[in-house]
């Protein structure tokens, strides 16, 4: 650092902060270390009685935290991300609308490595609103080598780490299985539940067939609502072991792929998700969507809307962090329910 008139310092940087003090009213921080020295600063600075201040001397290769942070924030944020201004060399990074966060955590921990550097962000995968805060970053000195920086974009490498992929709206054919219900014995408790769910995102629910517990039934009502343009069909019951649960035989026998039956998630384990024609998903949801509050519907539901198209790795990898553990009161999303 050098030393200063404080006539001669507008545009130069403030290497430490200067106290405020008016008897019996105020005492704080008047300037900030890194505060960029404005004419309309000089008065107020000459009031504080000083004539002479101590600024950053800048040097060839390095980088003031402000640039360095926004610099940082351009490389790791997409295009559905909008950044705030610097504040104490800080960037925050906040949503610009609705969707599914997605990170590329690997090179996130990459840049996290980078000594001097910092990132820190919410889990990935989870629905964040408009506005949401989503990332913070900064640089941890006042100034930083710029070769520094140059890697965290070398590593971003035009392909933003931070995005957000939009939920779209989808026609839905809902199809519940059971004899009990086929025949009025009970009353059907699925459908309402999960056109509840759906329509959260705004999707139009073309209808509810319900069937009874037989594979030709369930397969021509799955095919019905292909028919008329579902974009996703949603199965609910026959989804256990027993033998009279036909729900999964007969998403397969539409020729749909089997992604996988069976989720490591709790409530939700006996999940299906398939796809036909590699796009259109078929969902089979067990019995504890109907009474649950939050199970893996709830995490799976809003990643398919994204356009998603997961695999057996992704539904794997639910299982850390998979597990609900039924609060008192329930605060999901905001909790640990579905983060790895």
């Amino acid at each position: 650092m050098k030393k200063v008139k404080v006539q001669d310092a507008v545009g130069m940087i403030l290497c430490h902060d200067l106290t405020k003090i008016v008897p019996g009213e105020f005492k704080g921080c008047a300037f900030k270390k890194g505060h960029v020295i404005r004419e309309e600063d000089i008065p107020e600075l000459l009031k504080l009685g000083k004539e002479n201040i101590f600024v950053w001397e800048h040097k060839e290769g390095m980088l003031h935290e402000d640039e360095a942070a926004l610099r940082i924030a351009r490389a790791v944020a997409g295009e559905r991300i909008g950044l705030s201004e610097p504040s104490e060399g800080k960037i925050n990074l906040v949503a610009k609308v609705k969707g599914i966060l997605k990170i590329d955590v690997e090179r996130l921990n990459r840049i996290n490595s980078i000594e001097h550097i910092m990132c820190a962000t919410i889990h990935e995968n989870q629905v964040v609103d408009e506005n949401q805060l989503l990332a913070g970053t900064r640089v941890i000195p006042l100034v930083i080598e710029e070769e520094r920086i140059r890697f965290v974009e070398a590593v971003c490498n035009s392909n933003p780490i931070i995005n957000i992929r939009p939920i779209s709206s989808k026609k839905v054919g809902i199809v519940s299985t059971g004899s009990e219900i086929y025949h009025g014995r009970i009353k059907d408790r699925f459908g309402p539940v999960v056109k509840d769910k759906v329509e959260r995102y705004n999707c139009q629910v073309l209808g509810q067939t319900i069937v009874d517990d037989k594979v030709e039934m369930i397969l021509k009502a799955i095919n019905e609502y292909l028919v008329l343009g579902a974009d996703m069909v949603i199965v609910t019951g026959g989804m256990s072991v027993d033998p009279d649960d036909l729900t999964p035989l007969a998403i397969r026998s539409t020729g749909a792929h089997i992604v996988s039956y069976g989720a490591p998630v709790l409530p939700g384990a006996m999940f299906l998700l398939a796809y036909l024609h590699g796009k259109t998903p078929i969902m089979g949801l067990p019995g504890c969507v109907m009474y649950s509050k939050t199970t893996v519907f709830d995490l799976i539901l809003p990643r398919v809307l994204a356009g998603e198209i997961l695999s057996k790795n992704d539904l794997s990898r639910l299982g850390h962090g998979g597990l609900c553990t039924t609060c008192p009161s329930c605060t999901f999303p905001a909790c640990s329910f579905g983060k790895g």
